[in-house]
């Protein structure tokens, strides 16, 4: 029997050994523990050092413990952490203005989780079909895209296209439809009068930085306006200057329905999400139709603040679109021949490898052995997304491991 003693030094085996006996198989990690972390990077057991080019799924978008984010924690952690909205607490308002004015949207609904965000998403999008639109009740349709990640309960896995994703979970939850993602005729032939809404990643982030043609949420909007429907973009993975702007939807000049935020409005130190809307739309949420225990809890009200301080005082936005632009041409000059393309845009950049190469888990392994964390994608894929505190002398530094995984 392994006995975990807290105040030994256990060996990174001896973790993994214990998660391996005690935890269920629902992940397959890059075999690195991770003990101790600051700014973009991180250390095992033993004090190796990694460079963290995956930054939790961008949830770590303001690098690990920033030190704003972490004295916010520690102030409010003196005065109250929960209270559930059954009262009001001194926390909640500030942050939900801050959290408004910072996407251009009208009011929020916080959340916990991402897949919470998207679960609320959808509710009020079925409500809003239902009262404003007066589409017939319970026949109301979502639109989604093929090869979609936005969370994993059963509603969402319903309407996944990864059998890795809903094997076995069903019977689903009807009332999506699917199209393929970038296809602008596709989403038109597909609204009927039960459409209420399109859900839509700007970017596709799980299916491996997947990015549309230029001018592809313009006209998704101009579409959903014609035929007014909801646009809903899930925002969990590309906001909070991940790809450039403070949310990818502003680089088409667009504004959409709902927003669906997440990951790095926790600062890296817990889970915090919310969807944001009009007053016109959200106001079909009425009391005792939705809500969350925990959500707008005064804790994560006080690093949510702060972690989007850090996001506005740092320029984090201009900083990801400077150096993604700087990380992204470092790994085309590589010119790897296994290398079948390299997409990004800010610091979210994927590289895509030939058949010929093989499966990107054995790259990303031989990357943290030379001390680069990454994570595969969807067998052939390897995604970059180091957090946006990142330097230049640091992108090079990785770009070193790289070539020499990639060239020798």
């Amino acid at each position: 029997m392994i006995q975990i003693l807290h105040n030994k030094m256990l060996s990174s085996k001896a973790y993994m050994d214990i998660e391996a006996k005690y935890g269920a198989k629902n992940y397959k990690p890059i075999p690195v523990v991770i003990k101790r972390a600051k700014g973009v990077w991180v250390w095992d057991p033993e004090g190796k050092k990694y460079l963290d080019c995956l930054s939790a799924y961008s949830a770590v978008n303001q690098g690990h413990l920033h030190p704003k984010i972490i004295k916010a924690v520690k102030k409010q952690m003196k005065s109250v952490t929960l209270t559930s909205r059954a009262f009001y607490n001194d926390r909640l308002g500030s942050f939900l203005q801050k959290l408004c004015d910072v996407s251009g949207m009208e009011v929020a609904l916080p959340m916990n989780t991402g897949a919470e965000a998207v679960e609320t998403g959808i509710k009020i999008a079925r409500r809003w079909g239902y009262r404003i639109k007066k589409v017939p009740v319970n026949q109301g349709e979502i639109i989604t895209c093929n090869d979609n990640f936005h969370g994993r309960t059963t509603t969402i896995v319903g309407f996944s296209t990864d059998p890795g994703a809903n094997e076995d979970f069903g019977p689903f939850t009807p009332g999506f439809v699917n199209i393929p993602f970038n296809n602008t005729n596709a989403l038109e032939k597909a609204i009927t009068p039960n459409t209420i809404a399109f859900l839509v990643e700007p970017i596709q982030g799980e299916a491996g930085v997947i990015i549309p043609d230029a001018g592809y949420l313009k006209k998704v909007r101009e579409i959903c306006t014609k035929h007014n429907i909801l646009l809903i973009t899930d925002e969990i993975q590309t906001g909070f200057c991940r790809t450039g702007k403070m949310f990818c939807f502003m680089h088409d000049d667009i504004k959409p329905d709902i927003l669906l935020v997440g990951k790095a409005l926790g600062g890296g130190v817990m889970p915090v999400s919310a969807a944001l809307s009009s007053k016109a739309v959200m106001d079909v949420i009425t009391p005792g139709s939705h809500g969350s225990t925990f959500g707008g809890n005064p804790l994560a009200c006080a690093v949510g603040e702060a972690s989007l301080d850090v996001l506005i005082d740092e320029a984090l936005a201009e900083r990801s679109e400077k150096l993604g632009k700087y990380f992204l041409e470092g790994i085309k000059e590589i010119n790897s021949p296994l290398f079948k393309e390299i997409r990004g845009k800010g610091l979210f950049i994927a590289i895509q490898l030939t058949d010929e190469a093989g499966k990107a888990r054995k790259y990303t392994e031989q990357l943290k052995e030379l001390g680069l964390l990454a994570k595969e994608t969807h067998e052939h894929t390897i995604r970059l997304a180091p957090p946006l505190i990142i330097k230049e002398s640091e992108i090079d530094w990785a770009l070193s491991i790289l070539k020499q995984v990639f060239i020798g």
